[in-house]
């Protein structure tokens, strides 16, 4: 391993400057806010893409004239290209740098959002829904992979932390900002906002997000290469077990988000005018915890918070199945142990990544594509579940929910075990 030099930085994160990386005077040698809301603009791709046209469904069937079913394919269609998406762009990533994968993406995003916008037919906004999940999806893999490049495991894990706050904040504002643009100009101005958005990022990492793949990386070669590259990831248990427990862990919360507004709304009564408000707490769970999580980092590593981390998750799981199963307390009850279990995932979901990331050295690029390929497909797999087990109450969505948590603390265990120091 290269010699490294361990310097502060302007938001208090000790840096790794391996010699073999040369970033000369780019913005990278002093590590910015400015560089991080890059980084957390490029993560909110999907959450935005997603959250802030949920207020315009209804909307969108209306004006095509169609089910609410065929509109709610448009939804499944993106994750579908998130799935899809994040596979190729991983290994273009390693073999022609971060940047050029990552200019292609975001252009065909913008492309994509302003034919959504112009959309004549159902069938024609499914199908850009789609191309802009996988023009989209490189801003996911690219960040990951450049925070990897740029930093050891430890701080890893405390910049994921900080890009946390996207993932927490996007479903607090995302909604709010596409209702009221739907009041404001309608349903098809959300996806204008969403081109302006992404040209927005692009502007951003052409002007001010260096190249960081690492110099000593090769070109690779094709698609033979690229699945050879993933079954060697698959292969190890170390990248294997992080990026699963981590992708288990967050699969409970797309449980929740499938299964929350017809527990609240349908079975509780919620207006759905406070169902944001609720769901506006839980996610601000996510972010406290999320930034308790760089606190504790400088003293305890990723893994060890990650193992207690994950022992908490099945003990809150276990709880909320047991208030679902009993149905004590109605929807107080509920509320707390999802509270704690949605809050976890600030502790689970960096530290995990930053373990499955610390040693892929070159091919961070695909290692970052095959975790997001990963984690979104036992994620829709878990909100799938939350349907066909049914919706005469609260039981299917805590079931799933504690399973997540019980595989997730599995994974770790079986395929990491006792973790690193």
């Amino acid at each position: 391993m290269a010699d490294v030099a361990v310097q502060p930085d302007s938001v208090g994160l000790s840096r790794q400057r391996p010699q073999s990386y040369p970033f000369g005077a780019s913005s990278l040698t002093n590590p910015s806010l400015s560089w991080l809301l890059i980084l957390g603009a490029l993560t909110a791709f999907a959450p935005m893409s997603i959250d802030m046209y949920l207020p315009s469904l209804p909307t969108i069937a209306a004006g095509f004239g169609v089910e609410s079913a065929a509109v709610q394919f448009t939804l499944a269609s993106f994750f579908i290209g998130m799935a899809l998406g994040q596979a190729i762009h991983g290994p273009l990533a390693d073999r022609y740098g971060r940047k050029p994968p990552l200019y292609a993406g975001l252009a065909l995003y913008v492309a994509a959002s302003v034919g959504c916008a112009l959309a004549p037919d159902i069938a024609t906004l499914t199908a850009l829904r789609f191309a802009q999940a996988v023009g989209g999806c490189t801003g996911v893999v690219i960040a990951r992979a450049v925070v990897r490049d740029r930093f050891d495991a430890r701080t890893s894990a405390r910049v994921y932390s900080l890009l946390m706050l996207v993932m927490g904040l996007a479903p607090i504002l995302a909604p709010f900002a596409g209702g009221w643009i739907l009041a404001l100009a309608g349903w098809r101005a959300i996806f204008v906002a969403l081109a302006l958005f992404g040209l927005a990022c692009l502007l951003a990492v052409w002007r001010y997000l260096p190249e960081t793949r690492p110099t000593g990386a090769t070109a690779g070669g094709g698609i033979g290469a690229a699945l050879r590259v993933y079954g060697a990831l698959l292969r190890d248990r170390s990248f294997l077990g992080y990026t699963l427990s981590g992708g288990f862990a967050q699969a409970g919360m797309f449980a929740y988000i499938t299964g929350s507004p017809h527990v609240f709304i349908e079975l509780h009564g919620v207006p759905a005018q406070a169902y944001g408000w609720l769901f506006g707490l839980n996610a601000l769970g996510l972010i406290v915890s999320s930034q308790l999580n760089r606190r504790l980092l400088l003293r305890h590593t990723a893994d060890a918070i990650l193992r207690r981390a994950n022992r908490a998750t099945v003990l809150l799981g276990l709880a909320l199945l047991a208030v679902a199963a009993s149905d004590w307390g109605g929807l107080p009850a509920l509320l707390v142990p999802l509270f704690g279990y949605l809050a976890s995932l600030g502790f689970t979901a960096p530290n995990a990544m930053a373990n499955a990331l610390a040693h892929q050295g070159t091919r961070a690029g695909s290692a970052s594509a095959l975790i997001g390929t990963l984690q979104f497909m036992v994620a829709t797999l878990s909100s799938a579940l939350v349907g066909l087990l049914g919706t005469g109450s609260a039981l299917p969505m805590a079931a799933v929910i504690a399973g997540c948590g019980l595989l997730a603390y599995g994974a770790h265990r079986i395929l990491v075990g006792e973790g690193m120091n």
